[in-house]
């Protein structure tokens, strides 16, 4: 079995979210699992130099743009046993950035995604199956079928497709998608990747792909209804007999608090109790917080937007502090009304709110190693890692049951004494006010069974190996 893995992001070149990290581990798991998997990607000029200087020339092409010839070369890298290709083009990825405006990101897209097909001859690779990713690479089931048909070393490829995000889907004029990606008038009808109008990459995907999957089984049945759908529900519903939700894994090497060195003081299920209040106190010291080891800290390391519920954490903010017990540490960069609204809250409960505007991936080690609690009140979340990443490190999820926040959670039993975090049902910000504090009189009051849902959720088992087998039995079913 071979697979080329066809992503936009791939940790630890390059990464703005979760797509980046299963891009960077799932490879791996699949060669662990003996399937020969390749990862192409742009050549982004964000690239750290200490792998643009391992990276070996292969040889260029030229790709038609319109009407135009653009140089596409092809380097390589070997690195944690995976072969990686990066498609190399100053023109389209040499700026300071990886997604910018979708006017400028379709044409670039657009010639990646047509290179991705054209570069297999250059290196001579032959996947049985090509696994695209997100709308950025939606074009490739779609141009695999639409010019290289006549192709039998093409022919009889057969195409997966994730989504990762279907908000996201690349939505332009038509006329200029048919013109950068060479496809006739055939192609921009209803059934096939119209979109009100104009054209959608992410439509063309789960039309033209072989297979379907998405990062959650809830996701994956949330899509297919109007609310979760984002116009595309009708489609997917059409599609469901070739649609499968798989919970993303999590690298387990690099989130690992026995081994962290980004954090104040390494700990196991076996001795986080002392470990973790230690933790709580250095960040509280970091962060200019009033230094108390009993305080409940209530942990967000998130973007800060709409869909992550930050309108939710808005609303009641001035209730959840009220208790002079709770802390709150938020750590992200987002939309400028939640940006603001965090500075205005860090200013009025100063020493019991900390809103840290930025990306920073030590502080957020940090956070989760020190938190008793992480918050995530999205309104729709396709699978989450950073709920995964709080139950490795002992900081119990309290969740908005959606999507694969709520494959993953388990919800606290009281009677049962059974789960691994807390979570509510419905997209209300005093319902989400109810759990927070039911979550805050365990911690105080019963501290023994908060200690055991800490262990359960360190021990649970979210690695990619179990994910990385259902995949794999899905390529096996489309060769």
């Amino acid at each position: 079995m071979k697979v080329l893995f066809v992503t936009s992001e791939c940790s630890p070149f390059v990464k703005t979210g979760g797509l980046g990290d299963v891009a960077g581990s799932l490879p791996q798991e699949l060669i662990a699992q003996d399937v020969e998997t390749r990862v192409i990607l742009p050549k982004y000029s964000a690239i750290a130099e200490k792998y643009t200087s391992q990276m070996r020339y292969i040889d260029h092409i030229y790709i038609k743009m319109g009407w135009r010839s653009q140089y596409c070369g092809v380097f390589e890298l070997q690195m944690n046993n995976v072969t990686y290709y990066f498609v190399d083009n100053e023109y389209y990825f040499g700026a300071n950035y990886i997604y910018g405006d979708i006017a400028t990101d379709i044409e670039r897209f657009a010639f990646f995604d047509k290179a991705v097909l054209a570069l297999l001859q250059v290196v001579d690779f032959w996947p049985d199956v090509i696994h695209a990713n997100d709308w950025q690479t939606g074009m490739v089931p779609v141009l695999l079928r639409a010019h290289y048909a006549f192709d039998s070393r093409y022919s009889r490829i057969k195409t997966m497709f994730t989504i990762h995000n279907l908000k996201f889907q690349g939505i332009y004029d038509k006329k200029v998608i048919a013109d950068v990606c060479e496809l006739e008038d055939y192609y921009f009808t209803a059934d096939k990747l119209e979109f009100y109008k104009d054209a959608s990459f992410m439509k063309g995907a789960l039309t033209y792909s072989d297979y379907i999957t998405t990062v959650s089984p809830s996701y994956a049945e949330e899509i297919k209804t109007e609310f979760y759908g984002e116009k595309l529900d009708g489609l997917l519903r059409a599609r469901s007999n070739n649609l499968k939700g798989i919970v993303n894994g999590l690298d387990y090497e690099g989130y690992n608090p026995r081994t962290d060195e980004m954090i104040f003081e390494k700990y196991s299920a076996r001795d986080f109790i002392s470990k973790k209040k230690a933790n709580k106190v250095a960040l509280q010291k970091e962060l200019g917080l009033i230094e108390d080891d009993e305080k409940f800290i209530i942990g967000l390391v998130t973007r800060l937007t709409g869909q992550k519920g930050m309108d939710l954490l808005n609303c009641i903010m001035d209730d959840l502090c009220f208790d002079q017990n709770i802390q709150v540490v938020v750590l992200g960069t987002g939309d400028k009304e939640f940006e603001d609204s965090l500075r205005y809250f860090d200013w009025k409960y100063h020493g019991r709110v900390s809103a840290q505007i930025r990306f920073d991936n030590t502080l957020a080690h940090k956070i989760y190693a020190a938190s008793d609690a992480i918050l995530m009140p999205s309104l729709f979340e396709p699978c989450g890692l950073n709920q995964l990443i709080a139950m490795r490190y002992g900081a119990v999820p309290i969740v908005r049951e959606t999507g694969g926040l709520g494959d993953t959670v388990q919800a606290y039993n009281e009677f049962e004494n059974t789960g691994t975090g807390f979570s509510f049902k419905n997209y209300n910000a005093h319902e989400m006010l109810g759990i927070i504090r039911y979550a805050h009189d365990i911690y105080y009051n019963r501290r023994k069974e908060w200690n055991g849902i800490c262990r359960r959720a360190m021990g649970a088992d979210f690695s990619w190996q179990n994910s990385a087998k259902e995949y794999i039995e899905l390529y096996n079913n489309l060769v």
